[in-house]
């Protein structure tokens, strides 16, 4: 039973190696396409390298038996989005093209509706998947906001941000990291800054529109994580109120 073990975690992490060399051949690709300068070759092997170790750590902490269909799916969406990521770092010396640009995050975009159906169909659902695919998400939309930012301004820089100010304060305020009811609201939110960054960074719309496109998404980001911080906060202090109570209670004679 142990070498099975061993054995079936030996196959998770390999591909996780897999996927280090998917995306060290996507930017091969990229350079001869483009001619990916160093930039874009340093930040891309750098996201390959640290997306490899993270997943790998946090494989091995988990100790799935099977890495699953759907994080296959989130892996693939990873290497793009470390594709997206070259090219971003590429444009502070040249502009990469935009339909390149634009095909590769949104095929990156598409994918993320689809590993979560891949999961719940095939009963693989697991809470490292989930955090897997978030993270993906977080950091494209991250990466498109600097993008974004060098046409609009910093004040777009804002949109990437917002999630890691979050997990920043739940460190400092531990009532934030309650878990939150469901919500459809939030996840369309979640769901369209990808497809509003996408929309500003294409360059099809005129300054005006693409301004106000990244505002819209900026405006409804706030609204979504000022509700749930809000609700996360009267969730607490109805519970510190309930807490404090029961002690009146015990410590009365």
């Amino acid at each position: 039973m142990a070498l099975n073990n061993t054995y079936e975690a030996r196959l998770v992490q390999q591909e996780t190696a897999v996927g280090a060399g998917v995306q060290i051949l996507l930017l091969a690709l990229l350079g001869s396409a483009i001619g990916l300068g160093p930039a874009g070759w340093l930040t891309g092997l750098a996201f390959a390298i640290a997306s490899w170790a993270l997943l790998s750590l946090a494989l091995h902490r988990s100790r799935l038996r099977t890495f699953g269909p759907a994080n296959r799916v989130t892996l693939g969406r990873a290497t793009l989005v470390g594709g997206v990521t070259a090219l971003v770092a590429e444009s502070f010396e040249s502009s990469p093209p935009v339909t390149l640009f634009v095909g590769l995050t949104a095929v990156a975009l598409i994918l993320d509706g689809v590993d979560g159906k891949v999961a719940r169909r095939t009963g693989t659902s697991t809470a490292l998947g989930a955090r897997f695919d978030m993270e993906v998400d977080a950091f494209l939309i991250l990466v498109l906001s600097v993008y974004v930012s060098m046409s609009l301004g910093p004040w777009v820089l804002l949109i990437g941000a917002m999630r890691y100010g979050f997990v920043a304060a739940a460190r400092v305020w531990p009532w934030l990291n309650a878990p939150l009811p469901p919500s459809t609201a939030r996840k369309t939110v979640a769901a369209m800054q990808g497809v509003f960054l996408l929309l500003a960074a294409s360059g099809f719309l005129p300054y005006a529109g693409t301004f106000a496109v990244a505002a819209s998404a900026l405006a409804a980001l706030v609204w979504s994580f000022g509700r749930d911080i809000m609700w996360l906060w009267r969730t607490s202090r109805v519970e510190r109120v309930a807490v404090a109570e029961v002690r009146e209670l015990v410590a009365s004679p």
